[in-house]
C-alpha cells in the first residue's frame, strides 16, 4: 500500500484529491474539444468519468488528482502505478505513468509544467517509484515543452504509431525519467 501523495503544492498549483461535487465540471473540462485536440480518447461519457474518478481517493494504483490555481480548478493530473516488464520474481508496482489536461484559460503560464513536476514528485518522493513514463502527440509542442521542462527525456519517436479519428495516423513521443535522474535534478530541499 502506498502513502497518499495529496494534497501537495507544486509551483503555483495545489494538487489534491477530487471532490464528488466537482466531478460534473471536471467531465466538462475533460470533454472540451480544445483540451482533447491531441488526445487519443477525445470524449469520455460523463457517467463513466464520474464513476472512475469517484474511486480515485481509495485506489491502490490510481493517484490521479485535481490541479487548483488561485482556488479555481484548472486541470487534471493522472498518475498510475504499474508493474514493469520482467521475468518472474520482478518487484511489482515500481513504475508510474503520468498524464495531464489543463483548462485552455490556464495555458501558456507554466502551470502544465508545475502539474507534471508535481506528479513526478509524488511518484518519486512519496510513492518511491523507480521509473515514470509519459507520452504525447509529436505534433503537440506544448506537451513536448511541458515534459522536457519537467526534466523528462525523450526515449522514443513512434512514427504513425497511433490512430486519431480526426487527425488520422499520428506520431507519438514517449518520455521517461528514473528516480536517480529526478534526485539529481531536485536535490533534497530544492523541490
Amino acid at each position: 500500500m502506498f502513502p497518499a501523495p495529496w494534497p501537495a503544492r507544486s509551483g503555483a498549483l495545489v494538487l489534491r484529491d477530487p471532490r464528488p461535487d466537482e466531478l460534473d465540471g471536471l467531465a466538462v473540462l475533460r470533454n472540451d474539444p480544445a483540451v482533447n485536440r491531441f488526445m487519443l480518447r477525445t470524449h469520455v461519457e460523463p457517467e463513466e468519468f464520474r464513476r472512475e474518478w469517484s474511486t480515485v481517493p481509495g485506489s491502490d494504483t490510481d493517484f490521479s488528482c485535481v490541479a487548483e490555481h488561485g482556488g479555481r480548478t484548472v486541470g487534471l493530473g493522472f498518475l498510475d502505478v504499474l508493474d514493469g516488464l520482467g521475468q518472474p520474481g520482478m518487484p511489482r508496482g515500481t513504475q508510474g505513468r503520468i498524464g495531464y489536461v489543463l483548462d485552455p484559460s490556464a495555458w501558456g503560464r507554466g502551470l502544465g509544467t508545475d502539474l507534471a513536476r508535481g506528479l513526478l514528485s509524488a511518484a518519486f518522493d512519496v510513492l518511491g517509484l523507480r521509473r515514470v513514463t509519459a507520452s504525447c502527440n509529436a505534433d503537440n509542442p506544448a506537451s513536448v515543452r511541458v515534459l522536457e521542462k519537467a526534466g523528462m527525456r525523450r526515449e522514443q519517436h513512434g512514427v504513425q504509431d497511433s490512430w486519431h479519428a480526426e487527425l488520422g495516423w499520428v506520431d507519438g513521443y514517449e518520455y521517461a525519467l528514473l528516480a536517480p535522474e529526478w534526485a539529481a535534478l531536485h536535490p533534497t530541499g530544492a523541490r
